[in-house]
């Protein structure tokens, strides 16, 4: 008792510290926390101090992976932020319908899906929301609905990153890892038939909605259904691409009022207004983006294999440990201090150099960028990411000191306690603890980085499917996006919004519950 209690204190210490009056930002309270466990460890469990070390500089050295991708993501946006590429996007999605369920459902649902599955990382909400603002929408209703809507491509957010980065430290085959992305598209689709148009609901009226139906469920479905079929062998592509199709049919479905309200359509076209030529040039970073993203994952391509091949080129000893590096420059350290520890990075695969970097090095000279431009380009990217480096830093930490101990290790007592207590019935809850590992710590990467062990753990100890339990936990945090704070204060301060947290939290938090209890049921039939 007295071990679960050491192993709990911790995490309800840090729920705590970032849900009070006056919460403490991520960027402190985790690796406040970090340190907490750190002493437990050393203390209490008796872990040596040499051990405890080297999950640090394992931990900190795990954060260059999801911060490199954060950072070549922002780079892209403030590249077409900065260049005006943004604003002719803007201009040409503003034209292409008058009717305001086409607009939310193109750019705050379709438009922000695709951005979702190529970037992540709150970059959908930087992008869709200031357009709808612009297109005359409420700020305060935009941002309640960008939460709302940006939660089902969210498990495979940034080309993937919340399942094969945050569920990558559990030790599944390639086999498993697609099957619990395929389970968790069935429930995301699922609960997209209700899910988006709830989001609409904090912006238009209920009478909108039903007048405009058809075209709402030919949005979701043009998304979700190219979503769920890659899903079922693919778990990097399935957000990025089935945005791409339901981005492109929503549009063609408003061009030609297909399910739309007949009398909300004005004549007049101003997409017409805007040179074939412009948007293309507009729009041809994110192209490019796009291609390079599905000729770099596609196996049967080849470069696939290139940009994975571990075969050695040189071995180093660094005096704490052993580097390895591979032809393809993954980078890997093992040994640290003497210690099982290791850390790998795959230099060339992670979506950061390749493509965002290389997509921005290309559109520097191809958009004709001044030496001004650039260097605010990187000059802000720099100062944004200072923060969430140091959050992730924390979080990663933390979840190797949580899983120091073997089967004895906080983690694993704190799993079994759960699944003491529900048997089960764990199945109903488990997406709860993925949206609070999302709600508290801005990212639903992390949400399955600190609990997907227990959740493992928890389906080992009931006899429930491990992959079953894994996808909710990967919907979990996905859904808890909405109540985030981390994505509720940046959206608020990309539109304006000032002391609204928690009058948007008691709004959102009702769509998310309702989307916990409905993967849960869709679960018992998987």
């Amino acid at each position: 008792m007295l071990n679960l209690a050491i192993s709990i204190i911790p995490i309800l210490l840090l729920i705590w510290m970032m849900t009070k009056k006056n919460a403490l930002p991520s960027h402190i309270a985790l690796p406040l926390t970090a340190i907490i466990i750190g002493i437990l460890q050393l203390i209490y469990f008796g872990t040596s101090g040499r051990l405890l070390t080297a999950n640090i500089i394992s931990g900190t050295l795990s954060a260059i992976t999801p911060i490199s991708i954060i950072a070549g993501a922002i780079l892209l946006n403030r590249t077409l932020s900065v260049s005006g590429c943004e604003d002719v996007i803007k201009q040409w999605l503003e034209g292409i319908s008058k009717n305001q369920i086409g607009q939310l459902m193109i750019i705050g649902w379709a438009f922000a899906f695709m951005i979702e599955g190529a970037s992540g990382f709150g970059t959908p909400a930087a992008i869709a929301a200031p357009i709808l603002v612009g297109l005359g929408f409420n700020p305060l209703r935009v941002a309640m609905l960008a939460l709302v809507m940006n939660s089902v491509p969210v498990s495979f957010g940034a080309v993937g990153t919340p399942t094969w980065f945050g569920f990558g430290n559990l030790g599944l085959s390639d086999t498993e890892l697609l099957h619990v992305g395929s389970l968790s598209a069935i429930m995301h689709t699922v609960a997209a038939i209700v899910i988006p148009v709830i989001a609409l609901k904090f912006i238009v009226s209920w009478q909108q909605i039903r007048r405009n139906i058809i075209f709402i469920q030919l949005s979701i479905w043009s998304c979700t259904l190219p979503y769920v079929w890659l899903a079922q062998w693919n778990y990097e592509f399935p957000a990025l691409i089935g945005g791409a199709i339901g981005l492109t049919l929503s549009i063609l479905f408003a061009r030609y009022n297909v399910g739309l309200e007949k009398k909300d359509i004005t004549e007049e076209n101003t997409t017409d207004s805007l040179p074939f030529g412009r948007v293309f040039k507009a729009m041809a970073p994110t192209l490019l983006l796009i291609v390079i993203l599905i000729v770099t994952r596609i196996k049967q391509l080849g470069l696939k294999g290139m940009l994975n091949d571990a075969t050695p080129m040189w071995n180093i000893h660094l005096g704490f440990a052993d580097l390895h590096i591979s032809q393809a420059l993954i980078i890997h350290i093992n040994q640290i201090l003497g210690t099982d520890t290791a850390w790998a990075y795959k230099t060339l695969y992670v979506p950061a150099l390749i493509p965002f970097f290389l997509v921005v090095f290309v559109s520097i000279p191809f958009l004709k960028m001044s030496s001004h431009q650039v260097k605010a380009v990187f000059s802000d990217t720099a100062s944004r990411i200072k923060t969430p480096f140091i959050a992730l830093i924390g979080a990663l930490i933390m979840v190797k000191f949580m899983m120091i101990g073997g089967d004895h290790s906080p983690i694993m007592t704190t799993g079994n306690a759960f699944a003491d207590l529900l048997g089960k019935n764990w199945q109903y809850c488990a997406a709860y603890l993925g949206a609070l590992g999302a709600f508290f710590s801005g990212s639903a990467t992390v949400s399955n980085l600190t609990f997907g062990a227990i959740q493992q753990s928890i389906a080992h100890t009931v006899g429930l499917p491990e992959t079953i339990i894994l996808a909710l936990q990967s919907v979990g945090g996905a859904m808890g996006n909405m109540v985030c704070i981390n994505n509720i204060i940046a959206v608020s301060a990309i539109l304006g919004i000032a002391n609204k947290e928690g009058y948007i939290i008691k709004r959102t938090v009702i769509p998310m519950v309702l989307y916990g209890v409905i993967v849960a049921i869709v679960s018992t039939f998987l």
